[in-house]
């Protein structure tokens, strides 16, 4: 699989570069962003994080937005990010142009349904197809870490959960906490998976947690101002559930901080710790 280096920005002593591939996971080319940190090489290979950006989101949003390479260039944690769907002039949009359906927003399901199915199949995509072209071609270990914003947040954590053996650490951004139960995971589900609501619960990160007694160390923040938080991300589904659960989970709520990358950049670095302690770079205090 070819990989097109279509630009290269050095930073913090690393580097910041976009390629684009041909998928065959998803029939269509498809772009990412890496951050290799400057101890990424043949010699020394480095742990990745994986980020998911949220609707509407490409991989520039987060590179651009969050200023999370200085830190990640002192830790030594490579950072991956990819798109958000599949793009394309053959792939199925939403046919009223919607934010929240097609372009843009893959949900990282894979669908089942037509016109969705040939080209959504983005949960494959990032568990699968990207991770082994990232560990094929660049000097990184095969250790992962999975973080996101918002629908990726949702991404990060019910891709980490169903793969506990490929992820060793969890962190979310405002994240989508029960698609099955909001507008936006309702529109989203019964387009890409079709009407049978128990398929749903394969990619709602509640239901999966509910069924879980141990999982790997999650990681989230969220803003109190943040105008989604009541209607679509549905936090307080998962603080019902920490108090049941004896599994490492921690939810901060963070008064006055609303659902953007002001608040993202804000505490990106304790995220970054905190995959930093669970992948060994770092001691836990």
């Amino acid at each position: 699989m070819s990989l097109k280096n279509i630009n290269s920005n050095k930073s913090f002593e690393g580097w910041h570069k976009q390629y684009t591939h041909t998928s065959s996971v998803l029939n269509c080319e498809m772009r990412f962003a890496i951050y290799l940190p400057p101890q990424a090489t043949i010699d020394t290979p480095v742990p990745v994080m994986y980020w998911l950006s949220g609707l509407t989101c490409s991989d520039e949003n987060f590179m651009q937005k969050a200023g999370a390479q200085k830190l990640a260039a002192e830790l030594g944690i490579a950072i991956v990010a990819p798109d958000t769907s599949p793009r394309g002039e053959e792939v199925a949009d939403d046919e009223n142009q919607a934010y929240d359906l097609g372009l843009g927003a893959g949900f990282y399901v894979n669908a089942t349904q037509a016109p969705w199915k040939k080209h959504y199949q983005m949960y494959d995509y990032i568990v699968h197809e990207l991770p082994a072209l990232i560990e094929a071609n660049f000097p990184v270990t095969k250790q992962r870490v999975i973080s996101g914003h918002s629908m990726g947040g949702h991404g990060a954590l019910t891709i980490g959960l169903r793969n506990p053996n490929l992820y060793q650490s969890i962190s979310a951004f405002s994240p989508i906490c029960n698609p099955t139960r909001c507008p936006w995971g309702e529109k989203a589900f019964s387009a890409y998976l079709g009407q049978n609501k128990e398929d749903w619960k394969a990619y709602d990160s509640y239901e999966i947690l509910v069924q879980l007694s141990q999982h790997q160390p999650i990681l989230i923040d969220q803003g109190s101002d943040d105008s989604f938080l009541k209607e679509q991300l549905k936090t307080e589904s998962l603080l019902t559930l920490t108090s049941k659960n004896t599994a490492e989970i921690t939810i901060n709520i963070r008064e006055g901080y609303d659902h953007s990358y002001y608040f993202i950049s804000s505490f990106i670095e304790s995220h970054l710790r905190f995959h930093a302690i669970n992948l060994g770079l770092l001691e836990k205090h």
